[in-house]
C-alpha cells in the first residue's frame, strides 16, 4: 500500500510540482491549498506524515500541526517555511514538527527528510514507552515525565530527545546522532534547538540530585543516575 501524505500548501506551483513529484515516486499525495479542510482531510485519509506549509491565508500550519498531535503524538510533521527566524522554528517545534524544510528548496531534500522521517516512526513502533528515572517516571508515549510532586508535558522532540538518553543510559549518546535522529540533519538551526532542548530537560531533572545529563565536549551527552 502506498504511502499517504496530507500536503498543505496555498502556492499553486509549488504544490503542483511537489505533488506531481511524490506522486510519480509512489506516494499517494492529498494536496490542499488552504487549511479549513485539513483536518477533516486528515481524519478521512489517516495519513503516514503530513506536510504544511507554516504560513496559510487562513489558519496556520502551526494551528494545523496543534490539532493533529491533539489525535496523534506519532504522526510525522515536516514544516516547509520561509520563515528563517530562531523563534519561528522553535514555534514549530513547539507545535509538534518533526521537521522543518526552508524555501526555496529541492525536492531531493525533501525526499530524504519524508524518508528519514517514516525509517525513524516505522522504527519506533515497538520502542520502550516507559522507563523509570531515579525518582522519574518517564512516559515516551505520552510525553509526560512525572516526579513525586510534579508533571512536566514534554514537546515531542523533548520526549524524542530524552527517550534517546534513557535509552543508553550511562552510556554517550554522540550530539551528530541526536541531531540525525531526532531531526534528520545537523544544521545550525537544529543545532541551537537542541541545546535550548537538553537546558529545558536538565532544569525538569533538577528534582533528582542522583540524575544528570553529563555534556562529554566535542563528542555528546550521558545520562546518567
Amino acid at each position: 500500500m502506498s504511502t499517504k501524505i496530507l500536503f498543505v500548501e496555498d502556492d499553486e506551483t509549488l504544490g503542483s510540482i511537489v505533488q506531481e513529484t511524490l506522486n510519480r515516486i509512489g506516494y499517494q499525495v492529498e494536496w490542499l491549498k488552504d487549511s479549513p479542510k485539513a483536518m477533516i482531510m486528515f481524519n478521512k485519509q489517516q495519513p503516514d506524515i503530513c506536510i504544511l506549509d507554516m504560513m496559510l491565508p487562513s489558519a496556520s500550519g502551526i494551528e494545523i500541526a496543534s490539532n493533529i498531535r491533539q489525535l496523534s503524538d506519532s504522526i510525522p510533521i515536516i514544516f516547509l517555511t520561509a520563515k528563517t527566524q530562531t523563534q519561528d522554528v522553535l514555534d514549530a517545534f513547539k507545535a509538534g514538527a518533526n521537521d522543518y524544510v526552508k524555501k526555496p528548496f529541492s525536492l531531493e531534500e525533501l525526499i530524504v527528510r519524508i524518508e528519514n522521517l517514516l525509517r525513524f516512526n516505522k522504527s519506533n513502533v515497538a520502542v520502550n514507552t516507559e522507563f523509570g528515572l531515579g525518582q522519574f517516571i518517564f512516559n515516551f508515549s505520552r510525553q509526560l515525565l512525572v516526579s513525586p510532586t510534579k508533571e512536566y508535558e514534554l514537546s515531542f522532540k523533548e520526549a524524542e530527545v530524552l527517550r534517546l538518553l534513557a535509552s543508553n543510559k550511562n552510556s554517550i549518546v554522540k550530539r551528530d546522532e541526536l541531531l540525525k535522529t531526532v531531526w534528520g540533519s545537523n544544521t545550525f538551526f537544529n543545532s541551537r534547538i537542541l541545546d535550548v532542548y537538553l537546558s529545558k530537560l536538565r532544569t525538569y531533572l533538577h528534582e533528582d540530585a542522583s540524575i544528570q545529563i553529563i555534556t562529554i565536549r566535542g563528542v555528546g551527552y550521558k545520562l546518567i543516575y
